[in-house]
C-alpha cells in the first residue's frame, strides 16, 4: 500500500475517534493543552504502528494507545516531582441519567448547570484509576468488554473499578448535599 493510501485509510479508520480520544486524555491529564499534545502524540504513535493495527476496533484500539500515552506522561511526571495519584482496584446511574433529559424552564436548566459542574469537579477528583473506567463507560459510551480492551484488564476488574468509582461518586455527592443543605439552614 502507498504511503498516501495508508495516510488515507488510517485517516478514515482513526479520525472518527478524535473526539473520544480529547475527551479521555482530558479527563486523565486534567488539562486541555495537555490533553491535546497526549492526543496527537498518540495518533503519531498509532499511525507508526498501523501496519500492525488488525483488528476490528478501532476506537478501542486507539484509546488503548490514548491512555498508554497519558500514563506514560504522568508517570514521567510522577518521576519529576509531580503527583501521580495510584489506585489499586476497584447507584450513581440515576444522577447521571438526570443529566440527559432537556431542562424544560430556565430556573431548571440553572440548576442542572450547577449539578453539571458538581459532577464534573468529583470525576476529576477520583484516582485516574478509576476515572478513566468512569469516563469510557458513562461519558463514552463503551461497553465493559471494549473497556476491558483499552484498560487491559480482566472484565471482572472493569466491573469492580467501575463499582468503586460509582460508590466514590456516590459518596462525594452526597456529602456535598449535605454540606450545601446545612449552609442553608
Amino acid at each position: 500500500m502507498s504511503e498516501g493510501a495508508r495516510a488515507k485509510h488510517f485517516g478514515e479508520i482513526a479520525l472518527p475517534h478524535l473526539d473520544a480520544a480529547y475527551n479521555l486524555a482530558r479527563w486523565l491529564m486534567r488539562n486541555e493543552v495537555d490533553a491535546e499534545d497526549m492526543v496527537q502524540d498518540a495518533y503519531l504513535r498509532a499511525f507508526r504502528y498501523f501496519d500492525g493495527f488488525a483488528g476490528t476496533n478501532a476506537r478501542a484500539w486507539l484509546l488503548s494507545i490514548v491512555r498508554r500515552v497519558c500514563y506514560d506522561a504522568l508517570r514521567r511526571r510522577s518521576r519529576d516531582g509531580i503527583s501521580f495519584e495510584d489506585a489499586d482496584s476497584p447507584a450513581f446511574d440515576d444522577a447521571i441519567d438526570g443529566f440527559v433529559s432537556r431542562p424544560v424552564d430556565p430556573e431548571t436548566s440553572l440548576l442542572r448547570e450547577a449539578d453539571r459542574a458538581l459532577l464534573d469537579r468529583l470525576i476529576a477528583a477520583l484516582p485516574p484509576l478509576y476515572r478513566e473506567v468512569i469516563v469510557l463507560r458513562e461519558l463514552e459510551e463503551l461497553s465493559y468488554r471494549e473497556i476491558a480492551d483499552v484498560v487491559g484488564i480482566p472484565l471482572g476488574t472493569v466491573m469492580s473499578r467501575l463499582n468503586r468509582a460509582r460508590a466514590l461518586l456516590l459518596k462525594a455527592w452526597q456529602t456535598n448535599v449535605a454540606r450545601e443543605a446545612a449552609r442553608g439552614l
